[in-house]
């Protein structure tokens, strides 16, 4: 993967453009007037992270950039400020003061949602294995205006840790989290999610693990929780008990230690 800017970058986004690079340990190629096709054939990578002023996309091998944007979370912190339920808060439990570890951070929408319900005295932990998506993600929460000032409190309080979720959840403490949440790549994608193909040319495609799903058991005082395409078959395979069938394609599965 290279970083580079859009054209004429001002001082502040080719220092940060630099800074991206040394982060993620690869080369910073100054953009000049080539394309970003063109750097791609010079340099012989097709994976690039472009710095603009105010953005930060990343090419990677499918047709759209991935960018970051709070997708629905934004939608539903809106709800749940009016009184109104969210699926995922009443399957996890969550509430305020938890402490919350989401092992596949995707693009932090379900983190964001749970930052906003554990509140200041809470904590939520967004674990990404793929540095380019880690990221687009951290400085997307760090950087991300809205104009809605709790949502965007909850965005600043996610911290984003890079690494696998197997290695993360080997290294905390028995009873650390209050509730450890997946959300993988489904094995069977839901087609009408079209806002989901940018993701996937960065994200990790790994199935999870049994071992994983141990830990997470170790880990969570009260509830490992599983999001996943309803007739996958991976809450039976990995122990997932389904409060109940759903009409949609999207559900949770539960485990209580």
């Amino acid at each position: 993967m290279l970083v580079t800017t859009s054209y004429s970058p001002s001082p502040d986004a080719e220092a940060r453009a630099k800074r991206l690079a040394a982060e993620l340990g690869v080369r910073y190629v100054p953009r000049g007037t080539s394309s970003v096709r063109r750097l791609g054939e010079r340099y012989r990578d097709s994976h690039f992270m472009l710095v603009s002023e105010r953005e930060l996309h990343y090419y990677g091998d499918g047709d759209a950039p991935l960018f970051f944007h709070p997708s629905l979370s934004f939608v539903r912190v809106k709800r749940l400020m009016n009184g109104e339920n969210d699926g995922l808060i009443e399957i996890t439990g969550a509430k305020p003061g938890d402490r919350i570890l989401d092992c596949t951070a995707g693009l932090g929408a379900d983190s964001i949602v749970f930052s906003y319900v554990a509140g200041p005295d809470g904590s939520v932990t967004a674990v990404e294995s793929e540095p380019a998506l880690y990221t687009i993600v951290k400085e997307g929460l760090a950087s991300y205006e809205t104009h809605l000032e709790p949502f965007n409190e909850a965005m600043r309080r996610v911290r984003m840790k890079l690494g696998h979720h197997l290695d993360v959840l080997r290294m905390m403490p028995d009873d650390s989290f209050d509730i450890v949440y997946f959300d993988p790549m489904f094995r069977q994608p839901v087609e009408q999610s079209s806002g989901i193909g940018p993701l996937r040319q960065a994200a990790n495609h790994e199935p999870l693990t049994e071992e994983a799903i141990r830990e997470a058991v170790r880990v969570a005082r009260r509830s490992v929780v599983l999001k996943e395409h309803r007739d996958s078959g991976e809450f039976e395979r990995l122990g997932f008990q389904q409060p109940s069938r759903t009409r949609t394609k999207i559900a949770y599965g539960v485990i209580h230690p």
